[in-house]
């Protein structure tokens, strides 16, 4: 490029784009090169992604550098739409093409009949525009309902009538999305939701560079990178994808859920909103053994048989719950004057409704209903955790001061300065808490919400019980009133009929 007092001045014309020196590749070589410039300088391909780093994102590289079309085949809430957006940074910053193009045509070689015809009429003088490459990435979510002109194109009748032109002229058509991405990268979300005739359209054209349009035949030799997503149930001979669109994609690279719960923990941190306007004066923090909890629920949903496997639990399961617990905690920081935002079990529970929108229920979970089944959830995932920070410490002492008839309630609304009074009259609770948790007495939000760890991780292993209302009693006495009730209810039965 020619320069101006110091500033770089891009080609404007063809023949000042020839006599630059500038020379045409096609996307999959241009982004080649690009990904191994970066991978000479040691740069972080995939930002915010993490996990990959030793399974996906390697096949993703040798995908690439083969120059393969290729899919992403995973759950929902595995990053698959982040990743392929991303992909755009494998591009040159600028690209020129000939001003006007609906196609990205290449000045030198020109792909439309309208590019051709206008490199043929102006020459050397014709007008060259720069595209940035975000300009240059196409998505689209595939539908039953998208048509081979949403892919490819139609015959526009009114293109038609002002040219002069036969509706078989190539100069009739309406370029549908799949041209458009001409020199770019061109993604396709759930491929098999796509009708078979769609799938037939764009193998065709992948393979041999043609397509008919109202029966037309059209010859498009596009230079674009595909790209797809779908979920692995439905991209078998099985399901809804055509075994001959299968075999024109280079490579099926699988996706997966974190591999343990400290990392599934990091991934909601980094993408819940937790930075909120108005914290001004507050200051939030977030427990250890609150935030794996959440995570463990997450976990513990994808492992239970009444959990639709095929649908997965996404990752932002584990965020939605995690900016609920934290917006409970606001909530009752701004009822009780308090500058502490933290998260206690109970506002776990309050999250319920993130959580039973977000995971497909086998028949099982139907019949006990998507809160019952969260519920129990939360109980299993604390118990797990709780074990991991509390293995070894004996807590029996306060277990037997609920056996004694005491009870405890700790409400979600209640201040930290309310509820350490209560729990000071229960026995070991705060003493056997400090131990593992490190923290001081001073800190009485965290505080609460340690000890209220502790009396969810005791129901868990069913040593206390907890009611409906969210109040801790005897396991004993729990279980001696609820069959107290059936034997009532059995006598009222006796005495109706």
């Amino acid at each position: 490029m020619s320069t101006a007092q110091g500033v770089a001045v891009k080609p404007q014309t063809f023949g000042e784009l020839k006599a630059s020196g500038y020379a045409s590749r096609s996307v999959k070589d241009e982004m080649r090169a690009n990904l191994i410039t970066k991978l000479r300088n040691g740069e972080k391909l995939f930002r915010g992604i993490l996990g990959y780093d030793e399974s996906v994102v390697p096949q993703i590289v040798n995908a690439i550098l083969a120059k393969h079309n290729f899919i992403l085949l995973g759950l929902r809430g595995q990053a698959k739409s982040r990743i392929i957006r991303q992909l755009t940074e494998l591009l040159d910053d600028e690209i020129p093409i000939i001003a006007g193009s609906e196609v990205n045509d290449d000045p030198f070689t020109p792909l439309s009949a309208n590019g051709r015809q206008t490199l043929e009429i102006h020459g050397d003088e014709t007008k060259i525009d720069w595209i940035h490459r975000d300009n240059r990435f196409v998505e689209k979510l595939a539908t039953p309902d998208v048509t081979i002109a949403d892919i490819i194109g139609d015959v526009d009748p009114i293109k038609a009538a002002k040219g002069g032109h036969l509706l078989s002229d190539e100069l009739t058509i309406h370029f549908g999305l799949l041209p458009r991405a001409n020199r770019g990268i061109f993604a396709i979300n759930e491929l098999p939701d796509l009708a078979g005739k769609i799938q037939v359209g764009l193998f065709n054209i992948m393979q041999e560079g043609d397509v008919q349009i109202k029966g037309y035949p059209v010859r498009l030799p596009l230079d674009v990178m595909l790209v797809f997503s779908a979920n692995p149930e439905d991209y078998t001979a099985r399901g809804k994808i055509i075994t001959p669109l299968k075999d024109r994609i280079g490579a099926e690279i699988m996706t997966h859920y974190p591999a343990n719960v400290q990392l599934s923990s990091e991934i909601t941190k980094q993408e819940a909103w937790s930075e909120r306007p108005g914290f001004e004066g507050f200051e939030l923090r977030v427990p250890e053994f609150i935030s794996e909890t959440i995570e463990q629920i997450a976990f513990e949903a994808r492992d239970d048989q009444r959990v639709d496997k095929r649908s997965g639990v996404s990752q932002r399961f584990s965020i939605s719950v995690l900016e609920s617990a934290i917006s409970n905690a606001e909530r009752r920081a701004l009822a009780t004057n308090e500058n502490e935002i933290v998260p206690r079990i109970s506002d776990i529970y309050a999250a319920l409704p993130s959580m039973t929108g977000k995971m497909e229920l086998e028949y099982e979970g139907e019949q006990i209903g998507a809160a019952r089944l969260a519920k129990d959830l939360i109980k299993r995932a604390n118990g797990v955790i709780f074990e991991g920070f509390f293995l070894g410490i004996d807590f029996e002492r306060t277990v037997n001061w609920f056996d004694e008839g005491n009870k405890l309630f700790l409400s979600d609304t209640a201040s930290a300065e309310e509820c350490v009074m209560l729990l000071d009259a229960v026995p070991d609770l705060i003493e056997s808490t400090l131990v593992p948790l490190e923290f001081t007495l001073k800190e009485k939000a965290k505080l609460v919400s340690a000890c209220e760890f502790v009396l969810e991780g005791l129901y868990a292993q069913n040593k206390i019980s907890r009611n409906e209302d969210g109040g801790y009693e005897s396991a004993t006495k729990a279980k001696r009133d609820r069959r107290g009730m059936i034997y009532e209810d059995l006598t009222d039965l006796d005495n109706y009929n």
